[in-house]
């Protein structure tokens, strides 16, 4: 009986919760984190992917054997056929880091970095109107750790946040961290990836902006110049 309740009641709430994650108009979306576990001098990832933040291109490169730096985007322009919502952004950031092998397929990374973004935004329906049309800067360090292979890699990451929003004359500054973990797989060259993380406002009380909690993402990723470890 208290199965069957709790089936019955988990029926009811999930839609009511996507229902209402759904129906706001978001002035933070995470873009998916860039995790290139470079390995060498001359190494280049470039990478496109597809997800809650829309579309993501990411490039990075290994300037030295333990320097780094990685330049990311994301873009979406989303619009109802039925209804006036829309969600539109634009975003680019660039970070420069430090990477290091461990053992022989051990990588670790740590990024840092500066980026900006608009959002444009309204989701309206019988209960509440929300609307965003902000701009915003986000400064972050990000340290990485994983393990790569010829025919696989897998990485988590912790990208911890400062956001700056501005809408009109009002500004609100939150802090987040952003968990991820991503899997790639493929040949040595070319890989799909899949990637899943969490956007966890630290100063909850003080954030006075709607966002996207959830990150996932799917795509593809080209490498060149990786030398075999040694």
């Amino acid at each position: 009986m208290g199965i069957k309740r709790n089936v019955f009641i988990s029926a009811i709430i999930l839609p009511v919760f996507i229902f209402i994650l759904h129906g706001c108009a978001p002035a933070y979306v995470p873009n998916a984190v860039n995790t290139p576990l470079l390995s060498n001098a001359g190494e280049f990832h470039a990478s496109l992917a597809t997800g809650t933040s829309g579309i993501d291109p990411q490039i990075a490169l290994g300037i030295t054997d333990h320097f780094g730096i990685m330049i990311n985007g994301s873009f979406a322009n989303r619009t109802s056929d039925s209804t006036d919502d829309f969600h539109k952004h634009q975003f680019i950031e660039m970070a420069p880091g430090y990477y290091t092998n461990f053992e022989k397929n051990g990588r670790f990374e740590i990024y840092g970095g500066y980026g900006i973004g608009k959002i444009q935004a309204e989701f309206d329906n019988i209960f509440w109107r929300s609307y965003s049309n902000v701009s915003y800067y986000r400064i972050f360090i990000q340290p990485s750790i994983g393990f790569t292979s010829d025919y696989a890699e897998g990485s988590l990451a912790a990208r911890i946040v400062m956001l700056n929003i501005s809408q009109e004359h009002n500004q609100n500054t939150g802090y987040f961290v952003e968990p991820a973990a991503t899997i790639k797989f493929g040949a040595k060259p070319v890989k799909m990836y899949i990637q899943l993380g969490f956007s966890l406002p630290v100063n909850t009380s003080k954030v006075e902006f709607n966002y996207q909690p959830f990150m996932f993402s799917f795509g593809v990723q080209g490498s060149l110049g990786r030398k075999e470890a040694k």
